[in-house]
């Protein structure tokens, strides 16, 4: 087969895959938009509004879910709009969204939260009781269920002693991303939910759940705001241990973006079975093939 005839074959293929497609869940930071290393400043990618809107005119449903949790979700909506997305805020979804669906499900009442008030308010919402580690008294204070972790710079030993203290009682863990970096303009920043949760494992033993991406919670609880079935999503994000992972997860359509962490070569050096089912230089180019769907 000459390579002519492999390039069209592939692409017919790529555009039965994408016509299938009911629903699409974009990563934020190097994939639709990019920050600073605080995650301000958020400016659209090329392609971003005019695809988002293309998919609206459409009446395709589609969310937005960062693993960044310094904002809440109706927050990071606002901001988004601030840089021209047609965003609603229930559009929008953050580790948060998908701890308060696991949480509710596994019956917990009582979450010790390690990070910042836009992680707690969402669980806070939802009916959760959520304290800081400023409010634990292993001796006094009654159990936890859970303890969360978030983005948080401020943390310290007191924190550290009172969260592994709070495990060894009994309390889940669970980390809103075990990515150890996102994507920021003019590089990459640490994340610090990875790093915190790592430091609780090691002293405790315990194991870590992950709420964010790329665990199945994420994806489920994005497939139920749309009302669209997972295998019906398409995943767009620029993490090779994120984004792409998630969507296989799922039985999704997994689309990686070269705007952000990940490259071409890392991309291809996954796994054959965990590589993207479409590699694109960036939702521009997502755009234009999504244009010409027959």
């Amino acid at each position: 087969m000459n390579a002519s005839l492999q390039q069209r074959e592939f692409k017919l293929a790529v555009q039965e895959q994408l016509k299938a497609v009911r629903g699409f869940v974009f990563d934020m930071d190097g994939t639709i938009a990019l920050g600073d290393k605080l995650n301000h400043g958020l400016k659209a990618l090329p392609g971003a509004l005019e695809l988002l809107a293309l998919l609206k005119l459409r009446g395709i449903p589609y969310v937005v879910f960062t693993n960044g949790t310094t904002r809440t979700p109706q927050h990071y909506a606002k901001t988004l709009r601030d840089a021209g997305f047609d965003l609603a805020d229930e559009d929008m979804l953050t580790p948060a969204s998908s701890a308060v669906t696991a949480f509710l499900r596994h019956g917990y009442r009582r979450v010790m939260v390690l990070g910042g008030e836009a992680l707690s308010a969402p669980l806070r919402d939802a009916g959760l009781e959520v304290i800081g580690p400023e409010d634990y008294d292993p001796d006094e204070s009654a159990p936890v269920d859970a303890v969360l972790i978030g983005w948080f710079r401020e943390f310290g030993m007191e924190a550290l002693e009172i969260g592994c203290r709070a495990v060894q009682a009994g309390a889940k863990l669970y980390s809103s991303s075990d990515a150890l970096y996102f994507a920021a303009s003019g590089g990459r920043a640490l994340g610090t939910s990875r790093v915190i949760a790592a430091m609780i494992r090691e002293v405790t033993g315990c194991r870590v759940h992950t709420v964010g991406k790329p665990s199945l919670d994420s994806l489920a609880c994005a497939a139920r705001r749309m009302g669209v079935r997972v295998r019906d999503l398409a995943v767009i994000g620029d993490d090779p241990v994120l984004e792409i992972p998630m969507a296989h997860r799922g039985k999704a359509m997994a689309i990686a973006v070269e705007t952000g962490l990940g490259t071409i070569a890392d991309f291809n050096a996954l796994p054959a079975q965990r590589q993207p089912h479409l590699i694109v230089s960036g939702v521009d180019q997502l755009l234009s093939l999504y244009k010409v769907l027959p």
